[in-house]
């Protein structure tokens, strides 16, 4: 799939750290957990950006994580971007009452799922986690929960601060989770725990984004096609699950 040329219509802060744009360009088949490749002709490697809305037009929340990232979060209205996609595998609807939690810039899809669930008659509740106020992201549709690591927001904690209780008062059909993969292996050995089903959004180094460099294998398992969404128990099915990630180079490296 060529690379699309999108112009920024709108560029808002999410925390201090995120930027929301909201591009030119329509995805309107694009799902909760897909994700686009971003390219800026000038800032080197195509990056993998998860989808945080379709409406009105596609959005994508991008963090400040390196060179390149920095330079897409920092663009201004007018200015372009190239996006290819959707790819991946997306968010499947279980039942009417789901339960999302995020760690970080990870809520930003979540916030699609939420409203989607909404839309369709369910019950839905967020759990919005992050390390302090400043790295919050907005909130979701329906009823929200959070949590900061140094509680200067919300509940002191992690996102199991609020997660457990939640499990133990609630039936949840699915608990929809992304984040880094240390804390979403937490979220479905919770899970598993009470019995209740997980679906994560396992994203790893990408460059290709359909299958061809292998960059993003966990095991066997590719995050590109076969994910990004994984099924929670197959996830702590996978040895390498929050064991092992690869860096830029493709060499394996221990968490």
């Amino acid at each position: 799939m060529f690379p699309i040329r999108a112009k920024v219509k709108k560029a808002q802060s999410e925390n201090s750290k995120v930027s929301l744009l909201t591009l030119d360009i329509s995805l309107p088949d694009a799902k909760p957990g897909q994700f686009v490749m971003a390219w800026l002709p000038d800032a080197g490697d195509e990056k993998p950006m998860s989808i945080a809305e379709i409406k009105p037009s596609l959005q994508l929340a991008i963090a400040r994580a390196g060179p390149c990232s920095t330079k897409m979060a920092d663009l201004a209205v007018g200015e372009e971007l190239y996006v290819r996609g959707p790819f991946g595998k997306p968010y499947g609807p279980e039942g009417k009452k789901w339960l999302m939690v995020g760690g970080g810039y990870g809520f930003a899809p979540l916030r699609f799922m939420a409203r989607l669930g909404i839309e369709a008659g369910a019950q839905v509740e967020s759990i919005n986690g992050a390390r302090s106020k400043d790295l919050l992201m907005k909130a979701a549709p329906g009823v929200n929960h959070v949590t900061t690591d140094d509680g200067s927001a919300g509940l002191r904690g992690t996102v199991l601060t609020a997660l457990e209780p939640l499990l133990k008062e609630k039936k949840f059909d699915c608990v929809y989770c992304c984040g880094p993969e240390k804390m979403m292996k937490a979220v479905a050995l919770a899970c598993q725990k009470s019995g209740v089903r997980s679906q994560l959004s396992v994203e790893r180094y990408m460059k290709c984004g359909f299958g061809v460099c292998g960059h993003c294998a966990m095991g066997g398992w590719l995050s590109c096609i076969d994910g990004p969404t994984i099924d929670g128990e197959a996830a702590l099915a996978n040895p390498e699950f929050g064991a092992f990630h690869s860096d830029k180079a493709g060499r394996k490296i221990k968490y």
